[in-house]
């Protein structure tokens, strides 16, 4: 089994699932006592936090890099940022560490493909839906038509990211914020929805989703799984 080099702590609340999610698909296919071999390292978020607010994204790919750096030396084989934001600086960090990064919206990406979904919504923090970085490998690379919600729904859910759910508060008000906006992106013609943060699968499911929902955190997970085993 190859060993997952994984890059947490953004926030510490979905590296806990990422960490449950692995060990849980490990046990599926293996059985018994089996559990994933995972090198952990978590970051400081309040340091990043910062870095992204101030757009200093040079900074957060220092920090990733050397994170990636040190699980290299320790023996990982190869990387998985556990955060969609992040992946602004995958490449960077990749480059740097000269371990291969397991990019989130491929995981994503082949999944939605495999389902022929062609209009889809994508949910995340501000940096994930307004910048390139995402919406245009997911274009490029699978031909998928990228929505995202209005300026006003994005801000609101930017800011249920970084003040609700990373610090592990889902409330019936951001539940309903995800649901209202969600049906706006079916009014809209998408077919499916990308639940592009890693938190907001903590307050939305196909249980207060109109639209089949595609959860990154749960996707990502599972294909580290399946290159550790391969």
């Amino acid at each position: 089994m190859r060993l997952i080099g994984l890059i947490g702590g953004m926030s510490w609340e979905s590296t806990a699932l990422y960490y449950r999610l692995m060990n849980e698909a490990v046990k599926q296919r293996l059985g018994g006592l089996h559990s994933a071999r995972i090198l952990l390292h978590s970051v400081n978020f309040h340091e990043i936090e910062q870095r992204q607010h101030s757009g200093d994204w040079r900074g957060t790919a220092e920090i990733l890099t050397a994170a990636a750096i040190g699980l290299k030396s320790a023996g990982a084989d190869f990387l998985v940022i556990a955060t969609n934001t992040m992946h602004k600086v995958a490449d960077e960090v990749e480059t740097a560490s000269g371990l291969p990064v397991l990019h989130i919206a491929d995981a994503t990406g082949e999944a939605l493909l495999a389902d022929k979904r062609r209009r889809v919504g994508l949910l995340g923090t501000r940096f994930t839906m307004e910048e390139d970085f995402y919406t245009n490998r997911l274009r490029s690379r699978f031909g998928l038509d990228i929505e995202i919600p209005e300026k006003a729904a994005r801000d609101a859910i930017h800011r249920v990211i970084y003040e609700e759910l990373c610090l592990g508060e889902v409330t019936a008000d951001a539940r309903r914020l995800f649901r209202a906006v969600i049906e706006d992106l079916r009014g809209g013609g998408c077919d499916s929805v990308i639940l592009g943060c890693t938190e907001i699968t903590m307050a939305v499911d196909e249980t207060n989703s109109t639209l089949p929902c595609y959860d990154t955190t749960a996707l990502h997970a599972v294909v580290a799984v399946d290159r550790a085993l391969q």
